[in-house]
């Protein structure tokens, strides 16, 4: 392989902001402007490829390319000779997209990956261009690359996947609209691109916007932090609860406190410990092996070696906690500490209080068609 981009490439961050931000505001190298477009809910993926040879590197620069043979395919088929391209690898079940699934995808077994890239096929969506044939656009503001990247896919990618061209708009209303909906089609919110910006790997030149939800939760347990001594135990992170049909069901964690936070933490929660036992979760030492409820205290694939031994509650104190999406009837990541809700009965907080995205259909998401520059409204 000899492209003028080589792997390894760490891909362009995003950081973090309140709403659709004006593009007004927003000026790189006498261009102002922004281009906003779907934040997919996938797997990071950098694609490089010269002829026949492709290979796929992830966010943190390890190879993809093994566990999605598939896109190997597709991208000899539906990507330009010699390209490096950056994009999202996501798996899609019906109309949404499924994270968990995808998760499933990275597996050791050779046999195993053969299976689910026939039984759960990913797609490709391509979203910037890094190099095209025998130049590199890393040095290019947006604005350009996104045009590039438009007309070099422009009659080899179809409707049908799986290699996709993200929409991208410059109007900050549809931007707003697009942050709505496409939640219900399993999309993560917006992303937002200076069109004067050129590709900075490892710098959060972007934006994106997320949605943040609130909710009540029952605290049921806590691990200790990695850096706990016997003389000085520290909190790492508390475990969280649902009730469902009277049944206390383990929604996800919350961690991420400074070292004075963790070590007051687990001294007010000390009064709470009780037995296994005596504890809601108690039934659950007998599982061995990951399940579909995803209870804590077991192994799955994805935490062999690791301790996921817990302390158990009593399940009397309600927390409030931020957070972004669900998946499944579990947090989609770690949930933050907001603040003690000691007005709450326990009981009450039930999985009826989580917001639901309306339904969208992926297909509404992926089938506009390409514009001719980023900056042509809703495409």
């Amino acid at each position: 392989m000899d492209l003028p981009v080589m792997p390894p490439v760490q891909p362009m961050l995003a950081k973090a902001v309140t709403g659709v931000p004006d593009p007004a505001r927003h000026t790189h190298d006498g261009i102002t402007g922004l281009s906003f477009e779907p934040k997919w809910d996938g797997f990071r993926c950098l694609v490089f490829k010269d002829g026949d040879e492709v290979e796929l590197t992830s966010r943190n620069t390890k190879p993809l390319t093994r566990y999605f043979p598939e896109l190997v395919a597709a991208a000899r088929e539906q990507l330009p000779e010699r390209c490096v391209l950056d994009g999202e690898v996501f798996v899609a079940i019906g109309q949404r997209l499924e994270f968990e699934v995808l998760q499933e995808r990275i597996h050791p077994a050779a046999s195993r990956v053969d299976m689910l890239a026939g039984k759960t096929p990913a797609s490709f969506v391509a979203f910037d261009l890094l190099a095209l044939s025998d130049e590199s656009y890393v040095d290019r503001p947006f604005v350009e690359r996104r045009a590039a990247l438009v007309e070099a896919l422009s009659g080899l990618i179809g409707r049908g996947g799986p290699c996709y061209l993200t929409r991208t708009t410059d109007d900050p209303a549809v931007a707003e609209r697009w942050f709505h909906q496409f939640e219900g089609a399993g999309l993560d919110g917006v992303i937002a691109k200076p069109l004067g910006a050129t590709y900075t790997p490892n710098g959060r030149t972007m934006m994106k916007v997320k949605h943040e939800r609130t909710a009540d939760v029952v605290v049921a347990g806590y691990r200790e932090h990695k850096t706990s001594t016997p003389g000085q135990p520290l909190l790492g992170s508390l475990l969280l609860g649902l009730y469902a049909d009277g049944e206390l069901q383990h929604v996800g964690v919350s961690a991420s406190f400074t070292a004075v936070r963790r070590a007051a933490l687990i001294e007010e929660l000390q009064p709470l410990v009780v037995p296994i036992a005596d504890h809601p979760w108690g039934r659950w030492q007998e599982f061995l092996t990951a399940n579909p409820d995803r209870v804590p205290g077991t192994q799955s694939r994805w935490s062999q070696g690791k301790d996921l031994s817990f302390v158990p509650l009593r399940p009397e104190r309600v927390l409030e906690v931020k957070y972004d999406a669900m998946e499944g009837r579990r947090f989609r990541h770690t949930a933050h500490f907001k603040r003690w809700r000691d007005d709450r009965d326990p009981t009450s907080c039930g999985y009826d209080q989580l917001e639901q995205p309306v339904s969208y259909d992926l297909a509404e998401v992926l089938s506009a068609a390409p514009p001719t520059t980023p900056t042509q409204g809703d495409t």
